[in-house]
């Protein structure tokens, strides 16, 4: 996975826009074709989708075989800022496969949570959303060629001829280097590590001898004049951990080109615990350092992947990009 996902469960369908998931085969053909035979090479264009933006949409998809060209449509235009390769966005989707002369609903994020959309994506999404403005809806009507090409993905239930049809609403754009935007208030220090940063680049942190502490602490960093984080907010973050006995960095999404999101205090949980409880009550536009026990953590079993053991501490400093409340 191109994230490190014992620190945030991407939902298995949602992670299909991603490029990086799961081992999955890229394709860098053009984004238009010939029809292959036997197929219907109109199919394509005669896909259709109404409703109003951020509502679930009607979609149409003709029992036909799908065509081999890339389709995108623009039925909504937006006036926001016109998203580019650097960019991460909040978005809705609806997700459907296409297969043969049928096709099924696979995911839909209305009525629950949007999702972050950024990093490498699959060439057909990137080729439908870039250039596009926030508060479009996009249709994108993508053949293997322009997915996962002829090997599909066996993970996700997609064959080397699955179609996929997306459905997005464009929420808001983040650039791939935002960050905290508040007043800086603390840099740590004392029995906490020492943070630095420079704008747009991940903090780096500096120990001190000490030991780490045995229970959570949260340290407010930079405060930002946002709205407060509250259970069930969609929060898109930046983050860097490092564990404590190594002074070394495990993850970072600044490494991974893309902010990511989560819903905070989600059942099953979609983070662990240390953020969970240590960023409720912050402020969107904040940059919060959790020290975490490994209790709240990843517990005895640790995290070998991350090389994380289960004793170890880890310590967070979280940029609060901004948060999206729904319902």
């Amino acid at each position: 996975m191109r994230r490190f996902l014992a620190l945030i469960a991407i939902p298995l369908l949602a992670c299909v826009v991603l490029a990086g998931c799961s081992g999955s085969s890229k394709s860098t053909a053009s984004s238009s074709s010939s029809a292959s035979a036997g197929s219907s090479p109109g199919a394509n264009t005669a896909v259709t989708a109404t409703g109003a933006f951020d509502k679930t949409p009607k979609v149409t998809i003709p029992k036909a075989k799908p065509g081999t060209g890339l389709t995108v449509k623009t039925l909504i235009q937006g006036s926001g800022t016109t998203l580019t390769k650097s960019d991460a966005l909040a978005a809705n989707f609806v997700l459907y496969f296409w297969q043969g002369t049928s096709s099924t609903l696979k995911a839909s994020t209305f009525g629950t949570n949007p999702t972050v959309i950024g990093g490498t994506m699959l060439p057909g999404l990137e080729s439908a959303l870039i250039g596009k403005k926030v508060g479009s809806r996009i249709l994108a009507v993508i053949p293997p060629a322009q997915g996962y090409g002829t090997s599909g993905n066996s993970q996700l239930g997609i064959t080397g001829s699955t179609t996929l049809v997306f459905v997005i609403d464009v929420l808001k754009s983040y650039s791939d280097t935002a960050g905290a935007t508040g007043a800086q208030v603390s840099t740590g220090g004392g029995s906490l590590p020492t943070v630095s940063a420079k704008s747009g680049t991940a903090p780096t942190l500096i120990f001190p001898s000490s030991s780490p502490p045995s229970a959570l602490v949260t340290k407010t960093l930079v405060k930002g004049s946002g709205p407060k984080v509250a259970k069930g907010d969609y929060v898109i973050a930046q983050y860097v951990g490092y564990i404590w006995r190594t002074k070394k960095v495990f993850g970072s999404s600044w490494s991974s080109g893309s902010p990511f999101g989560f819903v905070i205090g989600a059942s099953p949980e979609q983070v662990i615990p240390g953020w969970d409880k240590g960023l409720v009550g912050q402020t969107a536009g904040s940059r919060v350092m959790l020290a975490i026990p490994p209790a709240q953590g990843y517990g005895s079993s640790g995290a070998s992947q991350a090389g994380i053991k289960g004793n170890d501490t880890l310590v967070f400093v979280v940029d609060i990009i901004d948060t999206i409340h729904h319902g």
